[in-house]
């Protein structure tokens, strides 16, 4: 490669920095590392608290979502979220939630993968016998969070789009 092209292919860069990529205030490309946490800030339901404190708790749900599952959950439900924390995936998932079906389509895909991983527990339990009661506990604990969903979803209030706040 001759001298010449190096340089024009330095120009041709230079100018994708200046003229597609944020520049901050000194003239250095900014940093954007996690530009969505501004958007993590924005007030969520109620109900997503409480969900975040049981779902994904292993401890208190029996199983365990990962960032993978959170965000296949979102694709099935034809949402987009980026990876990061689970938690604020799930806030992220659920924070423009204004309906009931948004809610039970959410809370069917997450069922789905808790119904995934009871077949796993039972599965194993059958093939290794001395470790059932413990799968058993995790299935229990499994089963009672798919109530816990089932219920949120039963207390929801649909959210109207033109309703006026202040007249409340």
């Amino acid at each position: 490669m001759s001298v010449n092209n190096l340089d024009s292919l330095r120009a041709e860069f230079d100018n994708f920095i200046k003229e597609d990529c944020s520049i901050g205030t000194d003239g250095n490309v900014a940093d954007n590392r996690d530009a969505g946490d501004k958007d993590d800030n924005e007030p969520f339901p109620q109900f997503v608290d409480i969900l975040t404190e049981k779902l994904l708790a292993p401890s208190i749900s029996g199983v365990y979502l990962s960032r993978l599952d959170i965000k296949r959950i979102a694709e099935a439900i034809g949402e987009s979220i980026p990876i990061k924390e689970r938690v604020k995936m799930v806030r992220a998932l659920f924070r423009h939630t204004t309906t009931r079906k948004y809610l039970e389509d959410a809370f069917y895909e997450i069922n789905k993968h808790i119904n995934g991983r009871i077949l796993i527990y039972t599965e194993l339990s059958e093939a290794f016998p001395s470790s059932k009661t413990i799968f058993d506990e995790y299935i229990v604990k499994a089963n009672k969070i798919m109530k816990t969903l089932k219920q949120i979803a039963e207390d929801f209030e649909e959210i109207e789009v033109t309703d006026d706040p202040i007249s409340i």
